[in-house]
């Protein structure tokens, strides 16, 4: 895939820790670090960098306990995780400090691992809002339910899927299509996929493959986080980065991918 020069985003020397919550922060103050091991601020991203050009697809793997969600979760500001130092920069702006909501209106998306569900909120409704936020489109429902066949259809999907509740009784398969085709109707500019393949059969991998390769353009970059190399199979990614211990240690081409599912990444662990 011919991929464009300017730069889309970029990652600089980032480290991050895990939040603490006010009643662990309560503690902290009365315990020593060494009775808390969470107080004693122990980053799990230790100096990450990445740049990302648009229309480029990089991916990540790395062994468990890498920093591979975290990163993921980070990257849109998730709450439960603090950047303790380094920058994030999307598009040329500094968005270090921007909240989710904002980096999400700007053009970023996060596929999730594990969908959240969302009892009585139904699929259209999610999207209707989402949509309306992110770009100022505000179309009645039945525009954007004419919006959405054409990719129930494309991800195999019935047509009264919108109007479930968003994630509630889902199987695994129907979050990550359902998770593709908000992709698809929000056109973000930068997608980030964190272990879309996680609890998919192999039927189910390819149309969700399927699904992430229609979306794929010159002007979209994409970040996809895996530990098997199977999925790369279907999304051929231009970059491949080893993740270990919480910075990048290896990168190269699609061939990387390869070599760790044939030796898998104990040399890799003890690089970090």
């Amino acid at each position: 895939m011919t991929t464009a020069a300017h730069e889309l985003f970029r990652i600089e020397d980032l480290h991050a820790k895990p939040a603490l919550t006010e009643s662990a922060a309560n503690e902290s103050a009365a315990n020593d670090a060494f009775a808390n091991p969470l107080a004693a601020g122990d980053e799990i991203l230790r100096g990450l960098s990445l740049t990302v050009n648009a229309g480029e697809a990089h991916a990540i793997m790395g062994p468990n306990g890498s920093g591979k969600s975290t990163l993921a979760s980070t990257l849109l500001a998730s709450p439960e995780y603090e950047v303790t130092s380094g920058r994030i920069f999307f598009q040329g702006d500094d968005i270090t400090d921007w909240p989710p909501d904002v980096r999400a209106k700007a053009g970023m998306f996060l596929a999730f691992q594990y969908p959240q569900e969302i009892p009585g909120v139904s699929v259209i409704q999610f999207l209707r809002q989402a949509l309306s936020a992110r770009k100022g489109i505000d179309l009645s429902v039945l525009e954007l339910r004419l919006a959405t066949m054409d990719w129930m259809k494309r991800l195999g999907m019935d047509s009264s899927f919108v109007d479930r509740y968003l994630n509630e009784g889902f199987s695994g398969g129907e979050k990550k299509r359902n998770e593709i085709m908000q992709m698809a109707i929000l056109e973000p500019e930068l997608a980030i996929l964190d272990e879309t393949d996680s609890g998919l059969d192999i039927d189910a991998l390819r149309i969700v493959s399927d699904g992430v390769n229609a979306l794929r353009s010159p002007e979209r970059g994409m970040l996809v986080i895996t530990h098997y190399q199977r999925l790369l199979d279907y999304i051929k990614p231009d970059r491949v980065h080893v993740l270990s211990g919480g910075r990048i240690v290896a990168s190269g081409g699609p061939e990387l991918a390869h070599e760790l599912e044939r030796e898998g990444y104990e040399r890799y662990e003890r690089a970090a």
